[in-house]
Order: C-alpha cells, then structure tokens, then sequence
C-alpha cells in the first residue's frame, strides 16, 4: 500500500499507525505541504479535495482518514468492531472526532506553530481552545472507569481520537489536566508497534 502524507497531519498519522499496527506493508509518499504539494494537478487527480492523507491500495484510492481506517480494518481484521453496536460506536466517535477534536486541534495547532504570528486572525486561537476545552471534557469523561473508547479492545476510534494528541507542538493540551486522556493515550503507546508521528513520516514544515 501507499500513503501519501507527511509528519504534521495528525489524519496522515492515524492511518500510518493503523498500518504500522497491523504490520502492513507500506510505503509512504511523502507530500510537501507546505510548499503546495497537495495543490498540484498531479496531486489533486488522487483527491479533489487536495487534503492528505490518501492511501492507494492496489486499484483502490481512498481519502479521508476515518473512510481509510475503515477500510484497513476490514482488510486487516484489526480493530474494528465485533458487532453491530460497537460499528455503530466506532461510527459515532469518528464522527464525532472529525467535527469536534482533530479538525479544532488541527487548526488551532496550525495558526499557533506553523503560521507567522501577524497573519493569525485576532481571537481565533482562544475561540478555538475554549472549543478544545468542551472536547476534551467530552474525552476525559467517557475514559473514565473505561480502558478503550469502544468496547473492551482498541478500535479506530481510539485510532481516530488519538491523532493530534501525541504532537509536541503546544494548541493548549496537557496531559496533566486531563489524567483519563493521559492514561488512554499511555496504553496506545504500550501496544505493539506503536511509534511516534515524526518516526513515520518526515516533516514539511521547513
């Protein structure tokens, strides 16, 4: 398989950490993009959208991350669901993640590490964090007495959730404040395979 990505897409890393777990064989295709190279007509004739991650396997292409963790857990019978209401689950904090966590990390990460401050629109950041804040609550409360997001075992929605959340660039997470967060993310590091975004994919920002 083929992904392309680089190391600062928390949505490229969830797919290379699933792949990684699962031992499958892949190589990455790295894309420079901060230099524009998910903007190119080469690029964008694999996703319109013009957004990593993409994986392509064999004659398949897939774009967005919760629609290719989806697809690697039926490809690899890992991580997925072991019954109706546990895929229904996984569906849930997918999408919930998508609108509500990696789409507010990632955004408020950018403007506070890879944007040059005078071009940061005044009082997005603090609007984005108090977005984060409500998130987080909603994470750390559903941890809470459990070991995994869904069920008794990982599933792409840990998968999905965990993305941002291991980056070293400051968006205003600190594991301190939110010990069931940092307990979950703890045992997502002991699992086998397990490595650090920027161990698996190469930076773009230069």
């Amino acid at each position: 398989m083929k992904l392309y990505g680089f190391g600062e897409s928390g949505n490229a890393y969830k797919v290379a950490l699933m792949l990684e777990l699962t031992c499958t064989a892949w190589e990455l295709e790295f894309v420079p993009f901060f230099q524009g190279g998910a903007r190119t007509e080469g690029f964008k004739a694999l996703n319109e959208m013009a957004e990593v991650p993409v994986l392509v396997d064999g004659d398949l292409t897939l774009s967005q991350s919760g629609v290719i963790l989806d697809h690697l857990a039926k490809r690899t019978g890992r991580f997925g669901p072991r019954d109706d209401h546990e895929a229904r689950e996984i569906l849930r904090w997918l999408l919930w993640d998508n609108h509500k966590l990696s789409t507010q990390i990632g955004t408020c990460r950018f403007l506070m590490n890879f944007l040059p401050e005078e071009k940061r629109p005044p009082g997005v950041i603090p609007f984005l964090q108090g977005r984060l804040k409500a998130a987080y609550t909603v994470l750390e409360t559903h941890l809470t007495g459990r070991g995994w997001i869904v069920g008794g075992a990982p599933t792409i929605a840990d998968l999905s959730c965990c993305g941002y959340l291991y980056y070293p660039e400051p968006f205003g997470f600190h594991r301190d404040d939110w010990p069931a967060i940092g307990a979950w993310l703890d045992r997502l590091v002991a699992l086998p395979g397990w490595r650090h975004p920027y161990d698996l994919m190469p930076r773009a920002f230069l």
